[in-house]
């Protein structure tokens, strides 16, 4: 035996006790009862989220002086990759699991009491700091706390807008950002000027694939993890114009990437074949059993990849209700018309049954929009490149900031007048 050996030894026993005995009881708990699709769903969520707050957490602890590692092989950036991995299951895919039988606010009490009695015996792997505490109650705030709720809600199929917006952060930051991070240098950043024009072409690139996401909760009832779907087939939004534009995002961002650091390249590359072949596939299958000849006629009429520059004559429905004594709304009303709307019809908002104060766009299901919104949704139904700017106008703080400005500018509510009866 090497004189190194007695330490390697318990070395080796902390970095299997950090993997193993998270593990082991999820495995358990998923023999003892299969989790259903939603458990499935708030397992991946948990986990994602735990994982993208950990990295940080780490990468600041070992800044500060929280704690830090010293470990051999399986490092990256200084963290041992499997105490990552166990940490994130430990905070994520186990409690989603444990929700079965304990309440939020016990899981949170008991997986940190249980972080911070195994935190000082994780040495020598895990030196702590002086000051450690306060990252162990960093991580249980900004890492456990969200991944817990995020889990629950999505067990109970509660506030699915929320939860749509923590998917597409979570899609973001697993498949783009930490990947990016891992492969692209820090050395490589390019200059001010490029990086400029790259940051717009990736906010560009974003749209479609958060509009689409949005359009899943606002009008399909879901979300866009397959372990929690839409119930309803959605044909409005990005879908008017192309099948598939979550994943023409993610083909678009790397894209832009890889012309920033060509390795990346190989991600646009990935994502099309696992687009075009395995989710083709998976999802093809699940929404032909879920929506029989309502998707075969959508698949016949939208491309997957390419977009239509025009929506599909077969889209969802819409009514703009424009109030005839506002000359703004009289205007965006006349605007819209004339550029000759797809399944789009402009109506005098006296006739809708309630008193309407704003431009209102109001869908078949009877959803229903107002003000920016309303002009951002009927934007959708011209061409494409109104429909980008649609969906740009949407996005929660700009359409706040527009709709503020539009009515400082005099476009604020106002009831409308009902008409007259006819003698």
């Amino acid at each position: 035996m090497t004189a190194g050996a007695p330490a390697e030894l318990p070395a080796l026993a902390v970095r299997g006790a950090a993997l193993f005995p998270p593990l082991l009881p999820m495995v358990a708990l998923c023999l003892w009862r299969a989790p259903g699709r939603r458990e499935t769903a708030a397992m991946i969520v948990a986990t994602a989220w735990s994982l993208l707050a950990l990295v940080p957490l780490n990468l600041v602890a070992l800044h500060v002086g929280w704690w830090s590692f010293h470990a051999e092989g399986a490092v990256w950036k200084g963290i041992p990759v499997d105490l990552l991995l166990g940490w994130a299951v430990l905070w994520g895919a186990l409690p989603a699991l444990a929700l079965r039988c304990l309440p939020v606010p016990l899981l949170v009490v008991s997986l940190v009491w249980i972080d911070t009695l195994f935190m000082p015996l994780a040495e020598p792997v895990v030196v702590l700091g002086p000051w450690w505490i306060l990252g162990e109650s960093a991580g249980a705030l900004a890492g456990l706390i969200p991944a817990l709720l995020l889990a629950h809600w999505t067990r109970c199929g509660a506030l699915v807008h929320a939860r749509v917006w923590a998917q597409a952060f979570l899609a973001l930051g697993t498949t783009v950002v930490l990947p990016v991070a891992a492969v692209a240098p820090v050395a490589a950043a390019p200059s001010a000027p490029v990086l400029s024009v790259a940051l717009q072409a990736l906010a560009l690139a974003c749209l479609p694939g958060l509009a689409a996401a949005r359009e899943f909760a606002a009008v399909g009832g879901g979300t866009p993890l397959p372990y929690d779907p839409p119930v309803r087939l959605v044909t409005s939004g990005p879908y008017a114009y192309v099948r598939n534009p979550m994943q023409v995002t993610m083909v678009c961002l790397y894209t832009v990437l890889g012309a920033l650091h060509p390795p990346l390249f190989l991600g646009a590359a990935a994502v099309l074949a696992y687009g075009a072949g395995l989710a083709a596939w998976h999802e093809g299958g699940q929404l032909r059993a879920a929506f029989g000849k309502s998707w075969e006629h959508y698949r016949r009429g939208v491309r997957p990849w390419v977009p239509r520059w025009r929506p599909w004559p077969d889209r969802a429905e819409g009514n703009l209700y424009v109030a005839a004594d506002c000359a703004v709304c009289r205007g965006t009303g006349a605007w819209v018309e004339a550029r000759g709307p797809v399944r789009l019809r402009v109506l005098p908002a006296a006739g809708h049954p309630e008193v309407l104060y704003r431009l209102t766009y109001e869908d078949t299901r009877g959803n229903r929009w107002s003000g920016i919104a309303a002009l951002a949704r009927a934007m959708d139904h011209l061409h494409l490149g109104w429909a980008l700017a649609g969906w740009a106008l949407s996005l929660p703080l700009v359409r706040h900031a527009v709709q503020l400005c539009t009515d400082a500018l005099g476009a604020g509510p106002r009831p409308s007048r009902r008409e007259p009866a006819a003698p």
